[in-house]
């Protein structure tokens, strides 16, 4: 793998929406933690979260192309095989029949969508700081469905398929974001 650096300038020469750039940041931290969490490695799963949405304005968020088409994208850029599976699988509408199967697809499927949960929670706060949110208020809101009515509420529950319960996910998720909530544009 090369230097995280580059793949974040990879990532800057691909994709020029500042809130796709923190969503991509986001589910880094996020990824980051799981990987901790579950003893994986964590810089192949923080780089799976940093681009799993390089593709995003090259296929203008086709549901039947983007994530495979970011795999091809970065086929050439010694990353390991199971990164390019990751993000590949992170959108299922894409790859027809097949389905998540992995630890590592659940586990960025989960994590990069709560990141969505999370921000929107957040921006109804006063403050409208992640380091304010509690897990209960992202749990509750989990619930609601008409709140942030996008976010996909099965991919986040695909944390357990992690072994991991919904609420120390959130609380993983939102330690992991509040360190950088200002980089996040919080």
């Amino acid at each position: 793998m090369k230097s995280r650096d580059h793949y974040l300038k990879l990532l800057h020469s691909r994709v020029g929406n500042p809130k796709m750039i923190a969503h991509s940041l986001a589910s880094e931290a996020v990824m980051r933690a799981l990987a901790r969490r579950l003893g994986e490695n964590e810089d192949a799963w923080g780089l799976a979260g940093l681009l799993h949405d390089i593709d995003v304005e090259l296929t203008g968020a086709d549901p039947l192309r983007h994530g495979p088409q970011g795999a091809l994208m970065l086929e050439r850029e010694d990353l390991p095989a199971e990164v390019l599976d990751a993000i590949a699988m992170h959108n299922e509408k894409a790859t027809g029949e097949k389905k998540r199967t992995t630890l590592f697809q659940h586990a960025l499927a989960a994590g990069e969508t709560i990141t969505g949960l999370i921000f929107a929670v957040a921006l109804v706060y006063p403050d409208k700081k992640i380091s304010s949110v509690k897990t209960k208020s992202v749990t509750k809101r989990m619930k609601e469905r008409i709140f942030a009515a996008s976010v996909n509420r099965d991919a986040i529950m695909e944390c357990e398929q992690t072994g991991i319960p919904l609420s120390e996910f959130a609380a993983l998720a939102l330690e992991a974001l509040s360190p950088i909530e200002e980089e996040l544009g919080f």
